[in-house]
């Protein structure tokens, strides 16, 4: 089964030709090299762009990177670092490169992982300076960060971050009911090598290798940890708090008590950001809405793909409630959203009276699961899985009562129903709903 991928495909698509270098981030097997070598450049050719004018190359591959070998044979094609990774020889890429274009057709160059290219921000901007070339990216590590794009490439980047499949993409590979596609999506997750799988063992077994011998030994290669097993550890302390408010000082004392081990708020931190880095989760920060301004602590954390984070506890914490709040913050971030979660203070009436016999009121926080903001638009949503009773309906629409501006305010439940709205303007829309594109 290949995924259509469409919205990441429009995105590079609606980028073509704008004089910058197309970025596309995202984690190792989210779908990058997929996207661009495949979808994208099927699309060129549909276009009619001929398959000269389009230069592919995998800095992760041997047989591309054997192609170098003719250029400067007497410099290694390869330099091998002291944490076993290596970095291509820029001068040998230039050459090659040189050799395959011209400066009057337009190109098309496709680099994979070009984070392994030796020097590859100046190998890139000086791509840029040929105004017949058009140049698109892959990465998987801290370097393709989207704040370190702007510095890296001086304003020359234009990201495309790419995350494994959203529910209404696992969809299109799946002859059945939605809610029967829903039991298996928030076990197995949206990669989509594991989602072409048929097996549950072979699933669980590919995921559990992903963490381990992938995503794990990637970060340690990288920053050169010398604390693996607690940086381990500190993947599983991650993978049991998703959705929950959490901050570094809770995070250390959680990893104390459950590990059994002291370590220190800066390291945890660290560990965090490497974790961010490698695009294994992603971190939200709390938003004031009445005060309007962001709060430091505490955040959430939420895996990039579900089936990673259960893989790492062994598929023993599958807490619907949590893990469909996690889906549903992905799929504000795949609809392009920037997704932060909320707080609003209010003042409510408590059973305590003062001296005059007048009810006290006492100030409390309120939170709001979701802000999703995309330009002009705005969105508050909560995640519910059972809205049944009233109370819980009363529980859950609490926050967004008292936010008083005209964007829209949802809340996302398992109702089985069509959309409804209550009479302080709250719609409610069935997780199905929402998750294939039918609303919002």
């Amino acid at each position: 089964m290949k995924y259509n991928r469409d919205v990441y495909l429009e995105r590079l698509i609606d980028r073509k030709n704008n004089g910058l270098i197309k970025v596309i981030t995202g984690a190792r097997r989210a779908g990058k090299s997929y996207l661009m070598n495949e979808l994208y450049y099927k699309h060129l050719l549909n276009s009619g762009v001929s398959s000269t004018n389009i230069i592919r190359f995998a800095f992760d591959s041997d047989e591309d990177i054997d192609l170098l070998d003719a250029y400067y044979p007497e410099e290694d094609t390869k330099f091998r670092q002291d944490n076993d990774i290596y970095f291509v020889n820029a001068k040998k890429f230039r050459a090659y490169i040189k050799d395959k274009t011209n400066d009057s057709d337009d190109f098309f160059l496709l680099l994979d992982e070009v984070q392994l290219l030796d020097g590859f921000i100046g190998t890139l901007n000086s791509l840029l300076r040929h105004q017949n070339f058009d140049v698109y990216v892959t990465g998987s590590n801290s370097r393709f960060l989207s704040s370190d794009i702007a510095t890296e490439f001086k304003g020359r980047g234009s990201v495309v971050h790419v995350l494994p499949l959203s529910f209404s993409e696992y969809m299109q590979g799946y002859e059945g009911d939605p809610q029967v596609a829903w039991k298996e999506y928030i076990i197995t997750g949206g990669i989509p090598l594991v989602a072409q799988m048929s097996s549950d063992d072979e699933k669980s077994a590919y995921l559990k290798s992903l963490c381990e011998e992938t995503y794990i030994k990637d970060i340690i290669s990288h920053n050169k940890i010398k604390k693996k097993t607690e940086l381990a550890d500190t993947f599983d302390v991650l993978a049991s708090m998703i959705g929950a408010p959490v901050n570094t000082s809770k995070i250390t004392n959680t990893f104390k008590s459950v590990v059994n081990k002291d370590i220190t708020d800066d390291t945890v931190s660290n560990f965090v950001g490497y974790f961010e880095n490698a695009f294994v989760v992603s971190k939200a920060k709390k938003y004031n809405i009445k005060g309007r301004k962001y709060i430091g602590s505490p955040f959430k954390i939420y895996f990039e793909d579900i089936g990673v984070r259960n893989a790492r506890l062994n598929f023993r914490q599958i807490e619907e409630t949590h893990i469909m709040e996690n889906v549903i913050y992905n799929e504000l971030r795949y609809r392009g959203f920037n997704v932060d979660i909320g707080e609003v203070n209010v003042n409510e009436k408590t059973n305590r009276r003062d001296a005059n016999g007048k009810y006290i009121y006492a100030q409390k926080a309120l939170e709001v699961d979701f802000i999703a903001t995309k330009g002009p638009q705005k969105l508050y949503i909560q995640s519910a899985l059972s809205m049944e009773e009233p109370d819980k309906q009363l529980q859950e629409k609490k926050s967004l009562y008292y936010i008083d501006d005209s964007f829209k305010k949802i809340v996302v439940a398992k109702t089985g129903l069509k959309p409804s709205y209550d009479d302080k303007g709250v719609i409610t829309i069935d997780l199905f709903d929402f998750l294939l594109g039918k609303e919002v």
